[in-house]
């Protein structure tokens, strides 16, 4: 599928982080991209450059995870013809590819210490040096790195430079994930529906049903917006009638009651969320009960919370598995401070 370049939300959270991107664009400072996966961190990497001085001049992107230890410093810098082992010409760097431009390192907290110390003299002085090389390469790059951990915590734990951090912390813009962002995630749905239901020839995109758009705000979705596409994509090309509203969604694709067994020794990790005859409700107060209401209200509370917490947060399947209906499972969640 062609890549994704536009941005789409309404929500005050959202709105703001592409303003904060907008004004950073225009200076040139490092600029670090935080948040969970799947929130849009290559996009806001990707504008910032695109917004810059520098858009006319080449945008290198680095995955830093995907590169090994041993090879992330030839990848960032370069290296001379028999710098090690299999070494046989010189090659230049993401350093020097991305001269007078923009370099994204995305996945930063997985850079090696090392890595890290001279990443930190090129960010610093303006200057790397290729593996094997004596003389110093002067290059003008600005660096925008993105990742999902929190980077002071990791400097605590003495996995990340406190001076490297210094340097490249700027600006600082944290995406806020799609269950935060109040009134997109039926603006996201539509977007991607009426894009897949063209890709599939349909005549015109009929929509979500009721049930549908229940299950999407009661996920949590901790793939946030590609976790959303995903979900999205799927149930319109396995829905069967075009004409009538998509009404179905899979959360989880590897849900099956074939799928194989968990191998033994291996932590358990449950397919789906359980069914709607089996609520397991917590045990009652034992004891005297001194007053009636503030028990049940507290059991009723247990429930809920335990339900919760058993379907995954999933307020849709929650209230099936309680035989509740969505409203009033929303309503019982505010009555008793769960809806957080």
């Amino acid at each position: 599928m062609e890549r994704e370049t536009q941005f789409i939300g309404q929500s005050a959270a959202f709105q703001d982080a592409v303003e904060r991107t907008s004004l950073a664009a225009a200076l040139d400072r490092p600029v670090l991209v935080i948040g969970e996966r799947g929130t849009g961190k290559e996009l806001i990497a990707e504008r910032l450059h695109r917004l810059s001085a520098r858009w006319d001049r080449p945008y290198v992107i680095m995955n830093c995870a995907a590169m090994p230890e041993t090879l992330i410093e030839s990848e960032l810098f370069g290296h001379e013809a028999g710098a090690f082992t299999g070494a046989t010409r010189s090659r230049a760097g993401r350093f020097e590819e991305a001269d007078g431009g923009t370099l994204f390192l995305d996945e930063l907290a997985t850079m090696s210490m090392g890595a890290q110390e001279r990443l930190l003299r090129a960010v610093e002085y303006g200057e790397i040096t290729r593996v094997g090389a004596s003389r110093p390469i002067r290059v003008d790059v600005r660096i925008v790195a993105a990742t999902n951990e929190h980077l002071p915590a990791l400097v605590d734990d003495n996995r990340f430079r406190a001076d490297l951090l210094d340097r490249l912390s700027f600006e600082v813009i944290t995406l806020p994930p799609l269950r935060a962002r109040e009134g997109d995630i039926e603006v996201l749905a539509e977007y991607f529906g009426q894009r897949m239901a063209a890709v599939l020839g349909w005549d015109e995109w009929p929509g979500f049903g009721p049930r549908a758009l229940a299950a999407m705000e009661g996920h949590q979705w901790p793939g946030n917006v590609r976790e959303l596409r995903n979900v999205i994509e799927r149930a319109i090309y396995r829905w069967a009638d075009p004409e009538k509203p998509v009404d179905a969604l899979t959360f989880d694709p590897f849900a099956s009651p074939w799928q194989p067994a968990v191998r033994a020794g291996a932590p358990k990790i449950d397919a789906a969320p359980p069914a709607a005859s089996d609520p397991a409700p917590a045990a009652p107060p034992s004891g005297p009960v001194a007053d009636l209401r503030a028990a049940v209200d507290a059991y009723e509370r247990q429930i809920l919370s335990d339900t919760m917490a058993r379907c995954r947060y999933n307020q849709k399947i929650a209230a099936e598995a309680l035989g509740l209906s969505y409203d009033q499972i929303r309503h019982a969640l505010k009555k008793h401070g769960l809806n957080q």
